[in-house]
């Protein structure tokens, strides 16, 4: 089984060795001594660690999160990668995100987000996977007619220079009008920094370039939901699960628009696809 050490946790979780230190001496991972006695973890330790740094900043209680660390333990797999599970408190739980599952670590239990929840709600927008990057961001730009090696760059940038990914992801569809993933993942952007008529003009726009995609229309039903029109939002979802139908969070956020709607039978229909994908 692999095995990570100090610089590991440090570079993967973000968490600084004072911090590290703070979180073993508190009993939440009990690391193993490698060689010259150092610490060394395991792939749960990372999960724990990160869970409870997480679960202290939202200033969950200690005796609970001692629980939910002991049980998320109990219910991890040897390996999986880290970006696939995401914890959170809601209320007074403790809840673990697994792909489209959602569960509360305590328990076990699992959840639907349909009511009463106060994190439930659209599921979110996503880009399109990105390449693994190549190139340092401070190499040169790619040329004019490299339309891979700008959807590379934004890939790097994206997350601490938005503003700069979205103009590099423009160049690379200046470049290659056909690749889809640099509008999926423009359009995304554009979302996230809230410039919500310029995202819908470069889906529209992709839709009419390189025809019906799941993801794109998905996203899309997305934007179209945080704008509040509904109708339109029905309508993208149901294009994408035309042609995805096992596209289970298409399915979730249906059956909550036709719930909002007062359709309790589209609604009841959209959840149990829902139910029996995830």
């Amino acid at each position: 089984m692999e095995d990570y050490g100090v610089r590991d946790v440090e570079r993967l979780l973000r968490l600084s060795r004072p911090t590290l230190r703070a979180l073993v001496a508190a009993g939440f991972v009990s690391p193993t001594r490698g060689s010259r006695n150092s610490w060394r973890f395991s792939f749960q330790d990372l999960i724990v660690l990160r869970t409870a740094q997480a679960l202290a900043d939202a200033n969950v209680p200690r005796r609970r999160i001692t629980r939910s660390v002991r049980e998320l333990r109990r219910n991890l797999p040897d390996s999986m990668p880290l970006s696939g599970l995401a914890i959170s408190a809601v209320a007074d739980q403790v809840v673990v995100r697994e792909g489209r599952s959602r569960w509360q670590a305590e328990s076990g239990q699992y959840l639907l987000e349909f009511e009463g929840d106060p994190a439930k709600g659209t599921l979110d927008v996503r880009g399109r996977e990105a390449p693994s990057p190549r190139r340092n961001i401070r190499d040169p730009e790619p040329g004019p007619d490299d339309a891979q090696g700008w959807i590379e760059h934004a890939a790097e940038i994206e997350a601490d220079d938005p503003r700069t990914a979205v103009e590099a992801y423009q160049r690379a569809i200046e470049a290659d009008p056909s690749r889809l993933d640099a509008r999926i993942n423009l359009g995304w952007l554009l979302h996230e920094s809230r410039r919500f008529a310029k995202a819908e003009q470069v889906y529209r726009a992709a839709l009419e370039e390189c025809g019906g995609d799941p993801l794109l229309l998905f996203n899309l039903g997305v934007l179209l939901d945080d704008l509040n029109r509904r109708t339109a939002a029905i309508e993208a979802y149901s294009a994408a699960l035309r042609l995805d139908p096992s596209m289970a969070d298409a399915h979730y956020n249906l059956a909550l628009l036709y719930q909002k709607t007062g359709k309790a039978q589209d609604a009841l229909r959209h959840l149990a696809q829902y139910k029996r994908l995830a």
